[in-house]
């Protein structure tokens, strides 16, 4: 799907966002610490440097999840083809999904970050209450134009119209073999614009720092570090026990795919945005070997379907409010939650707070209170970022496994290149 990054360019971009992080870290503490006047400028810079990049990214989200996923499904070819494939990669999530939850909940039961906590004010909720319906949600799937649904970036309304759409192509005949060639050239031109935004990705990484970090300073990851560390290391587990299972499957070629995975996961730690990585980690992928054709198709289904970290911290970000507020589960209420979640939780945007929308949605469910939200909404984005991190590398390693189970991995574009 069009050239191959250089490496020297994967490098030189890699070190930027780097720079950019820590240049973000440095600033944000000075305005916080030496230059409080400036907080709200601080701020307001943040704003625009990650609001624009945002923006430009979420401009070429919609036309390129339907013209990598259209081609995709085209280039697979018969319906049982596409059915084959894409049961297995459901299979998979479904399995990822629930793993994660186990991690997060035996996590949050043996760390038991909610102790110490003492609770004394109320979160305005108002504006995350979003309960689970599973009529609305099964209606909401199909989307009622998809001009309203690419306008509003609603990942799977996008994805249901280009599969029907991918499947409808070979009935087409001529036409259909006319849409497909278009549909793989508008990806190609979507990627090369995604190459001239991704220019701007090292500014928004020190602006969303800046920001975060002018406002709140250290005081507040202070304040908070034994939650964001115990939150943190069972997030490091989790990618340990997802690197194994994949490696199940890829064997040793598990440490290219994770060199081709550093730049997209960073990005999307820096920014706290699925969103943001996506055309990336696209890219990275075909670098690796994953057809364009399989990488098209997984991938959005995976940013509806297979949002590991996020769902990771639905788990454990309820069992932290039950600490908290000395409320005790029983194992099976747990369980239940569990389940409940793993509804929930499908569907969810890649996108900053939707964790905080599905879990305001199953905390009354199971006697908890909303107001418990407050203990996280401080330091949310900080969460946030290694959430989308997980949501990253976990969608990669299943478009690589889908590859590999589909016989179809190469030894990738960037080997070959050099």
């Amino acid at each position: 799907m069009g050239a191959a990054t250089h490496p020297g360019n994967t490098r030189k971009r890699t070190v930027a966002i780097l720079v950019a992080l820590l240049l973000g870290i440095v600033s944000g503490l000075a305005v916080h610490s030496f230059l409080p006047a400036y907080i709200h400028t601080a701020e307001q810079v943040s704003s625009l440097l990650t609001g624009l990049f945002l923006r430009l990214i979420r401009m070429v989200i919609a036309p390129l999840v339907f013209a990598t996923l259209v081609s995709g499904i085209g280039k697979l070819g018969d319906q049982s083809l596409v059915m084959r494939v894409g049961g297995k990669v459901l299979l998979w999530f479904v399995a990822m999904s629930f793993l994660s939850l186990t991690i997060g909940l035996l996590g949050a039961n043996l760390l038991q970050p909610g102790l110490g906590f003492t609770p004394d004010h109320a979160a305005d909720v108002s504006g995350l209450k979003h309960p689970f319906q599973p009529i609305d949600f099964i209606l909401h799937i199909v989307p009622t134009s998809i001009l309203d649904a690419m306008g509003r970036n609603d990942i799977l309304q996008i994805v249901v119209f280009s599969v029907l759409f991918g499947l409808a192509l070979p009935a087409a005949g001529t036409a259909g073999k006319t849409m497909l060639g278009w549909s793989e050239e508008l990806a190609k031109i979507m990627l090369r614009m995604t190459d001239m935004v991704m220019v701007t990705a090292p500014l928004a990484v020190f602006g969303s720092i800046m920001g975060s970090l002018a406002h709140s300073g250290l005081g507040m990851l202070l304040q908070f570090g034994r939650f964001l560390a115990e939150f943190y290391g069972t997030i490091f587990f989790q990618w340990m026990v997802l690197t194994g299972i994949t490696f199940c499957v890829l064997g040793t070629r598990i440490k290219d795919l994770i060199q081709n995975l550093v730049q997209p996961v960073l990005l999307g730690f820096s920014t706290a945005s699925s969103e943001s990585a996506y055309p990336l980690l696209l890219e990275k992928l075909e670098d690796f070997g994953v057809p364009a054709r399989i990488g098209g198709f997984v991938l959005p289904l995976g940013y509806s379907f297979n949002l590991d970290g996020s769902i990771l911290f639905q788990s454990f970000g309820a069992m932290f409010i039950a600490q908290a507020y000395g409320i005790h589960l029983a194992w099976t209420q747990q369980l239940l939650m569990v389940l409940v979640m793993m509804l929930s939780s499908k569907g969810i945007a890649g996108v900053p707070r939707a964790s905080l929308v599905t879990l305001v949605a199953v905390l009354p469910q199971f006697g908890l209170p909303e107001a418990g939200i407050a203990l996280i909404l401080g330091i949310d984005h900080f969460l946030d970022m290694l959430r989308t991190a997980t949501n990253v590398l976990g969608n990669g390693y299943a478009a690589a496994v889908s590859a590999k189970w589909e016989g179809v991995l190469s030894k990738g574009r960037t080997e070959d290149a050099i």
